[in-house]
């Protein structure tokens, strides 16, 4: 079984992905370990769409069974084709932004305050973060993604408001068992 599970930044994919291949000991892949080159300040250079797409199809080809975190909206259209299930998330805005304020401290600590580039990355990535529900960020909105999931070829569960991880875990194990 593939499973993708998307939605937006902090909407908790990453999470739900790791919590769902201990479960069912299935390998799990983050599409920003593609997306984004390493670099001295981490998720400012883009890897190459050609190349991310080659190393995801050569990684997930070496297992029968894994589950993809994030976002495949602008990877091509290979990627509509090749998940059986779909899970997409979303959350309440105000506590997906304060999950995001959290993580990025967790992260970086008061560099976002007080290292000038750092902080003029956070700012940047709160509001872009902050346009996708009202679909004004350049890039991933719920817009976006629901046009998206109007074209996949399997079933989707989509999973909204404040769910506990656990809950979560249980929703898809149930929709695995009918697919």
């Amino acid at each position: 079984m593939k499973i993708l599970i998307m939605g937006a930044s902090c909407a908790g994919s990453t999470t739900l992905g790791a919590a769902l291949a201990k479960q069912l000991g299935y390998v799990v892949f983050d599409s920003d370990e593609y997306f984004w080159e390493k670099s001295v300040v981490p998720f400012t250079v883009k890897r190459n769409p050609e190349l991310r797409n080659n190393m995801m199809i050569s990684d997930t080809a070496k297992h029968d069974n894994w589950i993809l975190s994030g976002s495949m909206v602008s990877w091509g259209e290979v990627w509509l084709h090749t998940f059986d299930l779909v899970v997409f998330l979303c959350i309440p805005h105000d506590i997906r932004m304060q999950r995001l304020h959290t993580r990025e401290l967790e992260r970086y600590g008061d560099l976002i305050f007080t290292d000038p580039v750092r902080a003029k990355n956070y700012q940047d990535f709160v509001q872009w973060a902050s346009g996708y529900d009202d679909n004004t960020t350049n890039g991933r909105t719920l817009q976006i993604h629901e046009a998206w999931l109007s074209k996949v070829s399997c079933p989707i569960l989509e999973i909204w408001g404040d769910t506990t991880v656990e809950e979560r875990v249980d929703l898809v194990l149930k929709r695995i068992e009918v697919v």
